[in-house]
């Protein structure tokens, strides 16, 4: 029965993190074989196998109590969300005592073909999970793996889609603690896809786009933030370079209950997925943590590009941060579009091709805040980051300026990484949502004020710093000798007691 005690959000928090730690308890089963940074390619695809069975069997006796116990009825495609053939089910697996492994692939692939339009790929871009290599994964450590994942029923009336979604994602987050050599390519901290998603206000009916969308975190805070409404369905766009993290990005948006949305898998600077009549598509919402710096992104490519994203120039070929701009930008809606991108700092005073970039983007107008970030906060990167929110739909009184916020010294330190809590974020947000002057925080700057200063957009060269006291030099001097007086004092009474005590003899 439910604790009325304690409230709903954090009753659904605690069974998150009880299933989570189920979850990860089938980590500790492949440990040894198979590499931590392995955890993600068996684990998510036997999470998502598990959660499809158990969903299919939920539908099937609502078919079955609907129709009076037709079994026939209860196994049509129209009464289930995926279909899964026959000798493909979890129960299927779960009866097998030899080649286990060879069972499980054979299921997923039978799955994925019999499911062409939505489940295309999730489990076979895992290219790296070997579950027929009997050296890594003995049939015994599967199936112990399987009966370890057979305790727990998590279909959709064991765990809603927002509890089965969060416990992923403190799952995704946890294989990212494990693995800061790449986490940062399939990982951006919960609250700052927050803050990205709060500046940028998607409402019911509006499209999102994510060009870089790694696990599809952006998609699915757009979507609890228009509260899941009908509206959303089939107006959330992602794609993800990463063939197996574009995989985890459907699985991930299938957990959260997402009913509608596209996400497709390949290289968006060289290749956009999305277009219209050979332009690209426009959307309202646009928003990104797209790789920082990446070098041979394709400039050359970029500096003739068809589609026309080069608006303000070409970008080194050493440095893809300004490409993912303009990339963003001309994906923009032209009357309603709004972006939200995290790139490192340097975009904000870099000279060169950067430079006149910068200015075209300072002159263009669309151009509504920047937020400088602390450094630490993003996975394996010490980078110190920053957020370049823009908007072809300013008010009138925010046009001709920028919102230039300091969040460098608004976080939470912890021992192995800074992060940002809800409060910081909502700190944060505050300030853009005030836009006014806040000392050491907060600076309205004119286009104008920018110009004057060549154009950097380094925040600090704007936010207003406390005065500093100053002190004569005639006071340092006698502070200082009423310093050393009181120590020299000290001493001597300790000295004193030391000598009383017999601990030393003078």
């Amino acid at each position: 029965m439910e604790d009325r005690t304690i409230p709903l959000f954090l009753q659904e928090s605690y069974t998150s993190q009880q299933l989570f730690s189920h979850l990860f308890e089938a980590c500790n089963i492949l440990r040894g074989p198979i590499n931590q940074d392995e955890y993600k390619s068996y684990v998510t695809p036997i999470l998502f196998f598990k959660r499809i069975s158990d969903v299919y069997d939920e539908e099937t006796q609502t078919a079955l109590e609907e129709s009076g116990g037709d079994k026939e009825y209860a196994a049509f495609p129209e009464n289930h969300s995926f279909i899964i053939p026959s000798g493909c089910h979890w129960n299927d697996i779960r009866e097998q005592s030899i080649n286990v492994g060879k069972a499980v692939a054979d299921a997923m692939i039978g799955i994925e073909r019999a499911n062409p339009d939505t489940l295309s790929g999730v489990f076979s871009s895992f290219d790296d999970a070997s579950w027929t290599d009997k050296t890594k994964l003995t049939d015994d450590r599967l199936k112990n793996l399987i009966e370890h994942m057979s305790k727990l029923k998590v279909g959709n009336n064991d765990y809603p889609a927002d509890v089965m979604g969060d416990s992923y994602e403190f799952l995704i987050k946890k294989f990212a603690d494990l693995s800061k050599r790449n986490a940062g390519e399939f990982y951006t901290p919960r609250s700052i896809v927050k803050l990205l998603i709060r500046l940028l206000a998607p409402k019911a009916g509006e499209s999102v786009y994510d060009p870089a969308c790694g696990t599809g975190g952006m998609l699915i805070e757009a979507i609890r933030y228009i509260n899941n409404e009908k509206s959303t369905y089939g107006k959330m766009y992602g794609q993800e370079n990463n063939l197996a993290t574009s995989a985890i990005a459907r699985m991930n948006l299938f957990l959260h209950g997402a009913k509608d949305f596209h996400v497709t898998q390949g290289d968006t600077l060289r290749a956009p997925n999305y277009l219209e009549k050979g332009s690209l598509k426009t959307f309202d919402c646009v928003v990104a943590n797209p790789p920082f710096s990446l070098k041979n992104w394709g400039a050359q490519q970029f500096s003739t590009d068809i589609y026309g994203r080069n608006i303000w120039g070409s970008p080194s070929d050493s440095n893809g941060d300004f490409a993912w701009l303009q990339h963003m930008v001309k994906s923009m809606n032209p009357e309603t579009g709004r972006c939200a991108v995290v790139l490192p700092q340097g975009v904000l005073f870099r000279g060169g091709k950067e430079g006149e970039i910068r200015r075209h983007l300072v002159d263009s107008g669309k151009l509504e805040c920047v937020i400088s970030l602390v450094g630490g906060v993003f996975y394996s990167t010490g980078v110190s980051a920053c957020i370049l929110f823009l908007n072809n739909a300013k008010e009138e009184s925010h046009k001709g300026h920028v919102c230039m916020i300091d969040a460098s010294g608004i976080y939470t330190p912890q021992r192995a990484q800074n992060i940002m809590t809800g409060e910081d974020i909502d700190t944060v947000y505050s300030l853009y949502a005030g836009y006014e002057d806040f000392i050491e925080r907060c600076k309205i700057v004119s286009v104008q004020d920018i110009r004057d200063k060549d154009y950097t957009l380094a925040v600090n060269n704007y936010v207003r710093k406390k005065a500093q006291e100053t002190v004569a030099p005639a006071e340092v001097r006698r502070r200082y000798f009423e310093a050393c007086s009181s120590v020299i004092t000290a001493e001597d009474t300790m000295r004193k007691l030391l000598a009383e005590g017999g601990y030393i003899h003078e």
